[in-house]
């Protein structure tokens, strides 16, 4: 079962402190920097459910995202459905389409379900690319963010809207903790270790997987419809392999089934990509290699790392104190 120690619970408050100063000091470069942070943050988590809990290792996840921002614009936008009710839609959606691949993709494994999942990513992203009713090539355009007039908000802000995606991303983290610590989630971790077994115990091994794929999709079709609303525009570019490419790439950077993980890889991947292309064209082939290091290191990602040295430390520090102990413990048993 998923359980935060001292040092997650530190990292998460420093992840939260940093994110409220940058929210509260930056300028309008810097609140969109925290903005692309965020939304890809509520992505990465998405993708950690279930490649890091259940060993499903998605390339169609940037296609869920793309189908939350899409199906937001068109019912905002086309059908001039109130924003929070498309948004809702839009998650809906993402959700039902998730759990459908789930439930196909399911009794895949390994290099097999990576494949199922990016043929069903490239049949969106060619649909959408071919789809004159959804822009096409060129996109769609005329997004509208939601209307919070009625408690003082203005998310036409920068500074508001990138409150607004802390406050959800608040939310997600807390929903998948709460996934994780479920019947649901246990199930799952069960599964990724020991599925032969887990179905002799009488589990429906699909049904856990889709269930699972299908609210970690959910929550992609979120990021999906505050991405649309952050740029105001779409296109199928989103729903492409490469985006889920990327946020596997961060999950990993981060550290691979942590939670905690891919918020540090999100903001270390967002911060390299922007200050690194401001240098050099080649900043993907820099952040290559920094993944291979983290890789061929052995280690779960940076915070993987750092969640080893912290628990060497503890252990040295429990094993001094038993060393102390020991020759208390004999003079008293003589």
């Amino acid at each position: 079962m998923f359980r935060h120690n001292a040092l997650r619970y530190t990292a998460l408050v420093l992840l939260a402190a940093a994110a409220l100063f940058q929210a509260f000091t930056a300028e309008y470069f810097g609140l969109e920097i925290l903005t692309e942070i965020l939304i890809l943050a509520m992505l990465v988590l998405a993708l950690d459910i279930v490649a890091g809990f259940g060993g499903m290792v998605s390339l169609c996840h940037g296609a869920l995202m793309g189908l939350g921002a899409y199906a937001y614009a068109l019912l905002s936008a086309k059908a001039g459905i109130a924003p929070p009710i498309a948004m809702a839609a839009a998650v809906a959606l993402s959700g039902g389409v998730a759990w459908v691949i789930g439930s196909i993709c399911s009794r895949s494994h390994g290099i097999y379900f990576i494949m199922a999942t990016l043929a069903f990513g490239q049949m969106a992203y060619s649909y959408v690319f071919e789809a004159p009713i959804l822009g096409g090539d060129d996109g769609l355009g005329g997004i509208s963010r939601l209307d919070l007039s009625f408690a003082g908000v203005d998310l036409n802000d920068s500074r508001s809207f990138a409150l607004f995606c802390l406050a959800l991303l608040g939310a997600v983290y807390g929903a998948a903790v709460l996934i994780l610590r479920s019947g649901l989630g246990r199930s799952l971790t069960g599964v990724m270790h020991n599925e032969q077994r887990m179905r002799a115990l009488g589990l429906t091994v699909w049904r856990v997987k889709a269930d699972v794929f299908g609210l970690s999709g959910m929550i992609a079709g979120l990021a999906g419809a505050l991405a649309a609303q952050h740029t105001m525009f779409i296109s199928p570019g989103l729903l492409s392999w490469t985006v889920s490419g990327e946020a596997l790439v961060v999950v990993i950077l981060g550290g691979l089934g942590t939670l905690v993980g891919p918020l540090v890889g999100a903001v270390a991947f967002v911060l390299l990509k922007h200050e690194l292309s401001a240098v050099t064209t080649y900043w993907h082939l820099v952040v290559g290699v920094i993944l291979i290091a983290v890789v061929m290191s052995r280690a779960n990602g940076i915070f993987g790392w750092i969640e080893a040295r912290w628990g060497a430390r503890i252990e040295r520090r429990m094993a001094d104190a038993t060393r102390k102990h020991e020759p208390e413990e004999v003079l008293t048993d003589a």
